[in-house]
């Protein structure tokens, strides 16, 4: 089993709970996420220690939020990305060997952007957190046009 599905298991993701992360509130209030955490973080420079309370508001926030939702199909975008994401743990055979590159590679974008950002963070220069929580961005939503591409060549409603 891989670490991705074991923390999707560990986050209490059940078919219900994949079908409430694929509303699109869920997932744009996810993106939305990244700046108030980065937000959160520098705040240590303004309020010291109290910065852990803001910090410990996004990572709740984070916890819940895949579960707060109504229920969606796969009616947009965002959902058919979700519900992609759904099938790729699922069945890592159902994606390609082009997909599992691209994939890949967007998730080297994505570490690559997290160091900048924590790089940022803490020597507490703008440019690197700017810049890392661009490739996040660019990366997630690229990486969910591939699982929409992934759910619309499978056709599997709700699996």
């Amino acid at each position: 089993m891989s670490i991705l599905k074991k923390y999707a298991q560990a986050a209490g993701m059940t078919d219900e709970a994949w079908r409430r992360h694929a509303n699109p509130w869920s997932v744009w209030t996810r993106f939305a996420a990244i700046p108030l955490m980065m937000l959160a973080v520098w705040s240590r420079t303004w309020i010291g220690w109290w910065s852990l309370a803001p910090i410990a508001l996004v990572v709740v926030w984070l916890a819940v939020n895949p579960h707060v939702f109504p229920p969606v199909g796969p009616t947009s975008w965002t959902a058919k990305g979700i519900y992609g994401e759904k099938l790729w743990l699922n069945d890592r055979s159902l994606v390609s060997a082009d997909h599992k590159n691209v994939l890949r590679f967007l998730t080297a974008l994505g570490l690559a952007g997290f160091a900048l950002v924590i790089w940022g963070l803490i020597v507490l220069q703008a440019w690197p957190v700017v810049f890392g929580a661009t490739l996040i961005t660019v990366g997630q939503l690229w990486r969910i046009d591939r699982l929409v591409n992934l759910y619309e060549h499978h056709g599997l409603i709700g699996k």
